[in-house]
């Protein structure tokens, strides 16, 4: 570390030719004076421990202001620093007592809380938060995370959640994922038995469209077994009563409108219905149940 200059020192005798200071070593120096002089300051006047590490932290903030100015080796004097000042500070109460989360839901809660388990009696100066943060959007919940230290024993987390859409159905593994079809992996899929299931290879990817036009018709999505992809081409809606709705692989919309207008018309999802083949525009096609003697719906299309 560099010597601390006073003033009225002894001239050496024989003064070596020094070059020209560059702006950052003056950077580097001002901030390093400027820090072990407040440091001097607070014992000076009797400061308690608890008082003088809130100053502390000040010089910590201006360490890492000149730190940013003084390159790769700057950054190991500032690390150095931290470390120290942290190490002082465990037998004052600077350690992380209490956790605050905002943003989740009990489970995401659950999930964050384990992952922040090891910081717990940690100094909380000494932490990392790039990579406190870093952690904590590595939980499948988690989207975007911010965490800050509230001194002198508090680590605050705030996150935004992802949502969970449905769950997935894969070989015969089940799991749950969000809205851009990434999966949960601390999402228990028998935990969600309201979520809608989508079955099949690549149904994640494209379940969120096929969702929301199921979800804005209360009639269909109400009587909604599963949604199965079909050769990562379209959709078949299986319903609870055993009936299959197979809609075209372009166009979901305008199917789902053909369906709407011959439910009203001739309330096909309670017609107890084998099939109901609307891949062809405008040229629905139905097959009724083996048992069934009832007939089928009149018209062959709208």
């Amino acid at each position: 570390m560099p010597a601390a200059v006073r003033g009225g020192g002894r001239k050496s005798a024989n003064p070596r030719a020094k070059g020209p200071v560059s702006p950052k070593s003056r950077a580097s120096a001002s901030g390093q004076g400027q820090a072990a002089g407040k440091l001097r300051a607070a014992r000076g006047v009797g400061l308690s421990p608890k008082v003088a590490v809130v100053a502390a932290s000040g010089i910590v903030l201006l360490g890492a202001v000149v730190g940013l100015g003084t390159g790769h080796r700057g950054e190991q004097l500032l690390s150095g620093v931290v470390q120290s000042l942290a190490d002082r500070t465990v037998s004052w109460g600077y350690t992380v007592e209490e956790i605050h989360i905002t943003g989740a839901t009990p489970d995401g809660e659950r999930a964050i809380r384990a992952v922040l388990a090891p910081a717990r009696g940690q100094a909380i100066l000494g932490l990392d938060l790039a990579t406190v943060r870093q952690g904590v959007e590595n939980v499948g919940w988690v989207k975007q995370a911010r965490v800050a230290r509230l001194l002198p024993n508090t680590l605050s987390v705030s996150v935004q959640q992802r949502d969970a859409l449905a769950v997935w159905q894969k070989g015969g593994e089940l799991v749950v994922i969000d809205g851009s079809g990434r999966v949960i992996p601390e999402a228990v899929a028998a935990a969600f038995p309201q979520l809608p299931l989508v079955v099949g290879p690549g149904a994640e990817a494209v379940a969120s469209d096929i969702l929301r036009a199921v979800a804005s018709r209360p009639r269909l999505k109400s009587r909604l077994e599963a949604l199965v992809r079909v050769d990562e081409r379209r959709w078949d809606i299986r319903l609870k009563d055993g009936s299959i709705i197979l809609l075209p692989a372009v166009d979901e919309e305008s199917a789902l409108i053909e369906l709407d207008l011959l439910d009203r018309r001739d309330r096909i999802l309670e017609a107890g219905l084998d099939r109901i083949d609307l891949r062809e525009p405008g040229a629905a096609s139905f097959r009724r149940r083996q048992a069934d003697l009832t007939s089928p719906p009149a018209a062959k299309g709208v």
